[in-house]
C-alpha cells in the first residue's frame, strides 16, 4: 500500500524489489530505497538501465490486478519483465474516494504511481477493457514514456466509447429485474452477476457514472503522436470488437487479433491464448535489448 496523487493505492510487483513488501522499501520522495538487480533475472537479460518494465492495469467494476496476476504477470516475470500491477482507484484495496473518476484522473493516478516507484524510462503498457483506455490516455499525454502498448478488449476514449460507457454506467445505477445489469447478470451467470454488484456498488457510492462519460474524447491529432506499436486483443463474441476499427483508425501501427468464441472476458477465460499471442509480441518490440526467453 503507498500513497500516490492523493490517494492509497494497492500495488504488486513480479519479480518482488529487493527490501520486502508488495513494492519494496520506498523512501520519502518515493524512490526505491534499495539497488541492485531487483528484478531476479539471469545476468544478461536486463540491459544497462534494468529489465524492461510492464505496467498491468485492470478494467472497471469486479476487476482488480487479480484478473493480470492470474493470467499474464507470471509468464511476463518469467520472461524478464519488471511487473507492475495496481487496482485503480474504487476497485480492489485502493481507496474509493467519492469523486474523481475523469479518465483524466485515472491517467494523473498512473503518472503519480510510477513516478512514487522511481519509474524513470519507457514502459511497456497492458491494459484490460477501462484499464486499456487509461494506457492510451497515458500514451497520449505522455508519447515518448511507452515502449507499446497491449490493450485487450479496449480502445482510445473516442465519443462512441464515452457514449457507450456512460450508457453501461447508467443502467448499472437500475438494479431492477429485467433492465440494467440484472440483464447482464442473468445471461453471465456468476461472473455477470459479480460484475453487476460491484458496478451497482461503484455507480451508486462514486461520481463515476457522471464523471467517465464526461472525459475529453480523444483527439485524432493528439493519438497520431502515439507511434509506439500497439496490439489490439478482442473476443470475437464481444461487444467491444466493434471498438476495433476506430482503434485502427486511429493507431493504423496497431496489429489486430480476435480470439474465436469469447467475450468481453477474454483475458481471464482465454489467457493461453492471449498469453501466445502477447509474449513474443512483446519480444519483438524490445528492439536493441536482449531476447527475452520464450
Amino acid at each position: 500500500m503507498i500513497q500516490a496523487n492523493g490517494l492509497v493505492m494497492h500495488v504488486q510487483q513480479l519479480p518482488q524489489p529487493a527490501g520486502g513488501g508488495d513494492t519494496g522499501d520506498v523512501d520519502d520522495t518515493g524512490a526505491p530505497a534499495s539497488a541492485g538487480n531487483p528484478s531476479g533475472d539471469e545476468p544478461g537479460l536486463a540491459g544497462a538501465d534494468g529489465p524492461p518494465i510492464a505496467v498491468l492495469i485492470h478494467g472497471i467494476g469486479s476487476d482488480n490486478l487479480a484478473s493480470w496476476y492470474l493470467s499474464l504477470a507470471h509468464p511476463l516475470a518469467a520472461v524478464g519483465f519488471r511487473v507492475i500491477m495496481y487496482d485503480l482507484r474504487g476497485h480492489g484495496r485502493t481507496e474509493r474516494p467519492s469523486t474523481g473518476y475523469r479518465l483524466d484522473d485515472l491517467v494523473d493516478d498512473l503518472v503519480a504511481l510510477l513516478d512514487r516507484l522511481g519509474v524513470d524510462r519507457p514502459v511497456h503498457l497492458l491494459g484490460n477493457s477501462l484499464g486499456g483506455t487509461v494506457a492510451f490516455g497515458y500514451a497520449a499525454r505522455h508519447p515518448d514514456r511507452v515502449v507499446s502498448i497491449v490493450a485487450v478488449e479496449a480502445a482510445p476514449a473516442t465519443t462512441e466509447w464515452l457514449d457507450r460507457v456512460g450508457h453501461q454506467l447508467s443502467r448499472a445505477a437500475n438494479p431492477a429485474e429485467g433492465s440494467g445489469m440484472a440483464s447482464v447478470a442473468a445471461s453471465r451467470g456468476e461472473r455477470g452477476a459479480r460484475y453487476a454488484a460491484a458496478v451497482h456498488e461503484l455507480v451508486t457510492s462514486t461520481t463515476a457514472a457522471q464523471d467517465l462519460p464526461a472525459s475529453t474524447p480523444a483527439d485524432p491529432m493528439t493519438m497520431r503522436t502515439v507511434t509506439c506499436p500497439v496490439l489490439g486483443i478482442f473476443g470475437s463474441d464481444s461487444a467491444a470488437a466493434d471498438l476495433a476499427p476506430a482503434l485502427a483508425e486511429l493507431l493504423p501501427q496497431s496489429r489486430l487479433v480476435v480470439i474465436p468464441g469469447h467475450r468481453h472476458a477474454v483475458l481471464v477465460t482465454a489467457r493461453d491464448q492471449v498469453r501466445d499471442q502477447v509474449l513474443p509480441w512483446l519480444a519483438r518490440q524490445q528492439a536493441g535489448s536482449p531476447v527475452l526467453r520464450h
